[in-house]
Parts: structure tokens; sequence; C-alpha cells
């Protein structure tokens, strides 16, 4: 972490759980990521209940909000498939504790569920990032995107944007087939801000669904405001009856 980093991080994030955390917060509406044919009308469902909830706590939605470059810029752009650096990385900092060395030994192993082996075998032929074009080009998009979305943000005066996390329910394991419109990593992983879900309740009876809160660069204390808020206000958080409960 670098000093400027580590001058605006707080000692503490727990005074920033506010039950009044939504009160005057200025929230836009990113409808693009969830208005379209494959969104499930379960998920606009919850989603339309959370706007009506952060609402009643005293936020201020604010509709309309466009970042054109979410348009313009194709999601392929964005991605960089560096996992086999990162994962390297991190087992070579385990020291002699790691159980592999590297993702060799990972595919070696067999030790994987059988619907990832194609992407293993693609990221284990992937050029080290700074010599893949696709890495390259995913930095510039990012870059691209967050200028986006500051200006859409200053242009609105807002705190936070949101969205739901999933526009579908969750796919079993191993279905790579089924819609899932995953806007998790629509924003925040090409931009680096700050981004929260939290729960937003659940469709056909127990299928969880998300909602996903996003801010500006080290704004992190108002997203667990408003984060913080929304849950206790809402209380959709249940525990899997396969859990204890915590002491």
């Amino acid at each position: 972490m670098t000093a400027a980093a580590e001058g605006k991080r707080p000692d503490s994030y727990l005074k920033f759980l506010d039950k009044d955390g939504l009160r005057g917060a200025r929230i836009g509406v990113v409808r693009q990521l969830f208005i379209g044919r494959d969104t499930d009308p379960e998920i606009l469902r919850l989603m339309e209940q959370a706007l009506v909830d952060m609402k009643r706590q005293g936020a201020e939605i604010v509709e309309s909000i466009n970042i054109p470059e979410l348009d313009l810029i194709p999601p392929a752009r964005f991605f960089c498939n560096r996992f086999k650096y990162d994962i390297e990385a991190y087992l070579a900092s385990l020291g002699p504790q790691a159980p592999v060395k590297n993702l060799a030994e990972i595919l070696a192993s067999q030790k994987f569920h059988p619907s990832i082996e194609k992407r293993m075998l693609d990221v284990q032929a992937e050029p080290p990032p700074e010599r893949s074009p696709s890495c390259v080009a995913a930095e510039e998009s990012g870059h691209r995107l967050a200028r986006a979305v500051l200006a859409s943000m200053d242009a609105a005066k807002l705190d936070a944007l949101v969205y739901p996390s999933w526009n579908n329910p969750p796919r079993l394991i191993g279905d790579l087939n089924s819609p899932h419109g995953n806007n998790s990593s629509r924003i925040a992983p090409p931009t680096g801000f700050p981004a929260m879900t939290v729960p937003m309740g659940f469709v056909y009876g127990s299928l969880p669904a998300g909602l996903q809160i996003l801010g500006r660069p080290w704004s992190e204390p108002i997203l667990i405001r408003i984060a913080y808020a929304y849950e206790q206000a809402t209380r959709h958080r249940h525990p899997p009856a396969s859990t204890p409960p915590l002491p």
C-alpha cells in the first residue's frame, strides 16, 4: 500500500455503521445494466423494491443516469486474463507451505471441477499481462470507463450508484449456459472503484439476489453507511440452515 493510500485509510470502519446512513444520500440508478430482455422479472421486482426501501430511509433516488462508455466499449475490451500470474504470485507468497507451486501442478492434480478445465487450460497458455494485447487494451478501457463514471456522478452530484449484482438467479455449479447477467464485473473491476454487494431478497423461494452499491475512489465510508442502513432497514440476510449461529 502506498503512503498516499495509507493516509486515506481510517483507523476503523466501525464508526461508519450508521442506521441513518441513507438519509440525504444521492443514489443514481444505472438502468443501462438491468433493463433488457434477459433480466429476470423477479430480480427486477426486487430491484424496484430496493429503490423504494432506500427512499423510505431518506435517500434521494436519481434516475436517468447514463454512462455512455458502458454501451460504447464492448465488455470483452475490459477483460485481462491474468489468473495464472495472480494465483502463482499468491502461491509463491506462501513459501514452502504452498500445497502446489504453479498452475501446471493444479492442472496435473485434476482437483478442480471439470466445468472449468477448458478455461484453466486457456489461461495456462496466456502470455504475461505486460505482453498481452488484451491486458493492455483492458487497462486503457478501464481508465476510459473510470473517467466516464466520475463524470456522470459529478454531473448528478451522486454519492453512489446502484444496480443488481446479477440480473438473473444464481446458476447451479457447473452450469455455464444459463443467462446470468453478472453486473458485478461491469464497473468496479475495470475502474478499480470500491463496490459492496448486500442482500436484496430472494427469488423463486430460496435463491438469493444482491444489490451492488458503487462509489468513487476512497469512498468506502460512504458505501458502508449506505449498505449498513439498507441492511438494517430491510433485514434480507438469512443465515443458511446448514450454518450454526455465531457465538
